[in-house]
């Protein structure tokens, strides 16, 4: 039997940021939409993106994305100037919107862009209310990982 293949998945991830789930708690997540020009689509569909170092702003009631990092490609024509680092509008309901800047200015909470995927043809981030962990919090995750990893590994050397 064949496996599904990142294009036939129902929404393919085009980039991800690993190090959120490290580094915040997540309390809600949304998905919104991103406001492109054509070379950057173009470099998304090659898998050229990083998200590593974003983070969501909200100003004068919109969400930009700032730190988004989307590589031009090679063949990007010579009458654009792509910015690699450009600040991205995200599209979102004027409700959610409002909610988002009330739970926002609590103390503590912030927006994180978790992933970039495709959505009936459209590039979609979803971004989450999350709360930032503390040094203590980090660790107990690095230990859970190494108890999770050396539970695998006798499992495995039990089997064989």
């Amino acid at each position: 039997m064949a496996t599904k293949s990142k294009s036939t998945a129902k929404n393919p991830v085009i980039a991800e940021n690993k190090k959120a789930g490290f580094n915040y708690f997540f309390e809600e997540r949304f998905e919104a939409g991103m406001v492109l020009e054509g070379w950057e689509v173009k470099a998304l569909r090659a898998g050229k993106a990083q998200l590593t170092d974003g983070y969501v702003v909200i100003r004068n009631g919109e969400l930009f994305v700032i730190g988004c990092q989307i590589n031009p490609l090679g063949t990007a024509s010579t009458h654009v100037r792509p910015d690699a680092v450009r600040t991205k509008k995200l599209l979102m309901h004027s409700g959610e919107i409002r909610r988002l800047i009330g739970k926002v200015e609590q103390k503590g909470y912030t927006l994180v862009p978790l992933n970039l995927h495709w959505k009936s043809g459209r590039v979609k981030c979803e971004i989450a209310l999350a709360k930032g962990k503390a040094t203590y919090d980090k660790r107990a995750t690095i230990k859970e990982r190494e108890g999770k990893r050396e539970v695998e590994r006798a499992m495995k050397t039990a089997t064989h």
